[in-house]
């Protein structure tokens, strides 16, 4: 029978909201170095804790599995599941580093009480607003599904498929409102190593999400993960699972004989294409799911971009949107999932219309922009020497410049097509990590090569026209 014997549906292994309240007393002091502040939550076989780092001045999550040293082996000397859910989510300290995946910082085999210790989150799980009177828009919940889809597929290039994904195992991360901003996937205790020699538990996870070669105890591959993520994505859409049943057995035989009902039919506002992609992901057999991440991940970015659902604020532009352009861009072409990630939340978007100067000849730049749609001139003299469009930046010199003499512009960059930037100030690009700063160097120095080539070739065929 499938099983969840690591966590409850009630709390991540980073979740912040205490499932039960018990004395103060009952609390250890420590566990391990780490200062116990409260009790989080717990699963079958852990307890899970806020404390506070004294190495780092951080606040962790700490998870200690429960009575280990009784209970690690059987009578005969196999392995218990609890020792193959530790082993499981204790290899990938260190090794999954994804803005949407919760962090694994430590692993420690205590002898009598082993325990994880994680990046700490505020926030709520997704299953809070599964509920039908708490239901997220339709375009949050599609955004929040492209980014789930994203973080699965580097762990999936990472050798890893999680086997639970569920609305308690992603955790949405609030803002000071309260409004959701962001989403992390947690709780790697079911996941499939590819890459591991030792063997692994199979037929784990949570029944209500889980598809039929996973019920069968095969061998399964992404499209697990996938089928799960949409089961999830029916979820929060319609405020229930794509099946339900009284019983076991009947969830099973739904799973596999029975097709998920419309979600044209369950809520307001959903169209036959956002129904087409989930309806898809939860196929029966894989080969009829989408070929891979990159393809699911597209299918729900389209559903914003071509705003085939009802968009909360017209004229946002969502991070799924953003990734997608910059992906797009030659720019960045150098540029990994992380790094893409890190420009989106951390760059200045900005929309600038026809005839608006960027730039002025003589004025100092404090800036420097991608064009990410759009075209701009380069005026110098009342004459234009240059057309620049998309993938291309402006202002390097903010950055590149070793002295402000130098950072002043010597032309007019004028709009010539409505464009939109991804602009960075040098104190902001200095801010970024060191491997996102390596790309862009790369890129910059890539873009001026160009253009000295290009000037070249200006000054050997003058009567080229640029």
């Amino acid at each position: 029978m499938p099983s969840d014997p690591t966590a409850t549906d009630a709390l991540p292994s980073s979740g912040f909201a205490p499932s039960t309240t018990l004395p103060e007393l009952e609390l250890p002091a420590y566990v391990g170095r780490y200062k116990v502040t409260r009790r989080l939550g717990e699963g079958a076989t852990s307890d899970v804790y806020l404390c506070h780092d004294p190495v780092s001045g951080q606040d962790v999550a700490v998870k200690r599995v429960r009575t280990w040293r009784d209970t690690s082996r059987s009578a005969d000397g196999a392995v218990n599941m609890r020792d193959h859910f530790f082993t499981a989510e204790a290899s990938l300290a260190g090794r999954l580093q994804h803005p949407n995946v919760v962090r694994i910082l430590d692993a420690v085999f205590d002898a009598e009480a082993p325990f994880l210790v994680m990046e700490f989150v505020p926030g709520v799980t997704l299953k809070h607003f599964c509920r039908a009177d708490r239901l997220l828009p339709l375009d949050q919940i599609v955004e929040l599904g492209f980014k789930c889809g994203m973080a699965l597929d580097y762990c999936f290039r990472h050798g890893v498929i999680h086997r639970d994904v569920k609305p308690a195992n992603l955790l949405a991360v609030l803002d000071e409102y309260g409004q959701v901003v962001d989403v992390k996937v947690t709780d790697f205790g079911s996941a499939l190593h590819l890459d591991s020699e030792q063997t692994q538990v199979h037929r784990v996870g949570s029944l209500a999400y889980m598809p039929p070669e996973q019920l069968d105890g095969g061998d399964i591959d992404a499209r697990a993960d996938q089928y799960a993520l949409g089961a999830v994505l029916y979820h929060l859409i319609s405020g229930r699972a794509p099946f339900e049943a009284p019983s076991q057995i009947a969830l099973m035989n739904q799973i596999y004989h029975q097709a998920p009902k419309p979600l044209i039919e369950l809520r307001e506002g959903v169209g036959m294409e956002l129904d087409g992609v989930i309806q898809r992901a939860l196929s029966k057999r894989p080969e009829d799911r989408f070929t891979d991440w990159a393809e699911f991940s597209k299918a729900l970015a389209d559903l914003v971009a071509k705003q085939l659902i009802p968009l909360a604020r017209f004229t946002e532009v969502k991070d799924s949107e953003r990734f997608n352009l910059l992906r797009s861009l030659e720019f960045f072409k150098d540029f990994g999932d992380i790094e893409l990630w890190e420009v989106v939340r951390r760059a200045r978007w900005r929309r600038y219309p026809l005839g608006h100067h960027i730039y002025k000849r003589g004025h100092e730049g404090n800036s420097v922009h991608i064009l990410a749609v759009g075209r701009v001139e380069v005026v110098r003299d009342g004459k234009v020497v240059a057309t620049l469009g998309a993938g291309t930046s402006v202002g390097e010199m903010a950055y590149l410049a070793p002295n402000p003499e130098m950072r002043k512009h010597s032309t007019d960059i004028r709009v010539v097509d409505v464009c939109t930037t991804v602009s960075f100030t040098p104190a902001l690009l200095g801010s970024l990590s060191a491997e996102t700063q390596h790309r862009f160097d790369r890129a910059f120095i890539g873009v001026l090569v160009r253009r000295l080539h290009a000037a070249h070739d200006q000054l050997a065929h003058p009567r080229r026209i640029l």
